[in-house]
């Protein structure tokens, strides 16, 4: 039986990090930054686009371990420094809104991903590798902000 969330369409995965917001923020919004973190474990990236504002379009490619390459576009919806950064994943195999938020906590970060899914049943059928996927991209995220403070 699939989880209630997944169910609804959402996926959310969130992780604490020792470091400020701001840092946190900066390692996603610069793309010279985000270029070295950004993916499961084994992926790079070659971005061609990366537009940080409200309508902006942030296009690349994922480069897979296995040698497959992914063209991704996103569009950003709502950017809010240091707070929040709202994008739509477009992809006709799956499509969803993803939410970042970027809550301080005593100096730490606490960073929150939900993607809301265009249907409850991709959200379930995608969950197993998405969950896995973020965890990833939290842990190389990790090691990259401990070598920007």
């Amino acid at each position: 039986m699939a989880d209630t969330e997944a169910a609804r369409g959402e996926i959310v995965s969130r992780r604490v990090f020792a470091a400020p917001r701001e840092l946190v923020f900066e390692a996603f919004s610069n793309p010279d930054h985000l270029v070295h973190w950004w993916g499961p474990k084994g992926f790079t990236n070659t971005f061609r686009e990366f537009d940080l504002r409200p309508g902006g379009a942030w296009r690349f490619v994922m480069h897979g371990p296995d040698g497959v390459e992914y063209d991704i576009a996103k569009d950003f919806v709502e950017v809010v420094k240091p707070e929040r950064i709202v994008l739509q994943h477009r992809d006709p195999m799956h499509g969803f809104r993803m939410t970042m938020t970027f809550a301080e906590h005593s100096g730490k970060t606490e960073l929150t991903w939900s993607m809301l899914f265009d249907s409850g049943a991709e959200a379930v059928k995608v969950k197993g590798f998405i969950t896995e996927a973020n965890e990833e991209n939290f842990d190389r995220l990790q090691a990259y902000l401990a070598t920007m403070s």
